[in-house]
C-alpha cells in the first residue's frame, strides 16, 4: 500500500543550512605548529587558534570546536518552543 501522505523532512531547511554554514566557517587552515613544551596549534578559519593542552589533544580541541560551532548555529535557528537541554532565552522556551 502506497501512502500519498508526504512526511515532513527529517531536518528543516534552516537547520540544514545552519549546519553547512558552521562547517564552512570552522575549518582548520595552515599547518600544525609545534611549539616549545609539547604545545601544538593550528588556526581555524574563524580566527581562533586551536591547541592541545595538559589533558586534551589537538584533535579533541578541533572536534569540540566544530561541535560547539554546529550547536550554536543550529540553536540559533531552532524553532521557538522546541524543548532544550541547555537554558535559552525566555522567548525560545516551550509554551
Amino acid at each position: 500500500m502506497t501512502s500519498t501522505h508526504d512526511s515532513p523532512p527529517a531536518v528543516s531547511a534552516a537547520m540544514h543550512e545552519a549546519k553547512i554554514r558552521a562547517r564552512a566557517s570552522h575549518v582548520t587552515v595552515g599547518l600544525v605548529r609545534h611549539l616549545d613544551g609539547g604545545l601544538v596549534e593550528i588556526d581555524c578559519s574563524c580566527g581562533m587558534v586551536l591547541t592541545n593542552g595538559p589533558q586534551w589533544s589537538l584533535d579533541e580541541h578541533i572536534r569540540l570546536h566544530r561541535a560547539e560551532a554546529r550547536y550554536l548555529a543550529v540553536s540559533a535557528v531552532a524553532p521557538a518552543g522546541m524543548p532544550r537541554l541547555i537554558p535559552v532565552a525566555e522567548d525560545r522556551l516551550p509554551r
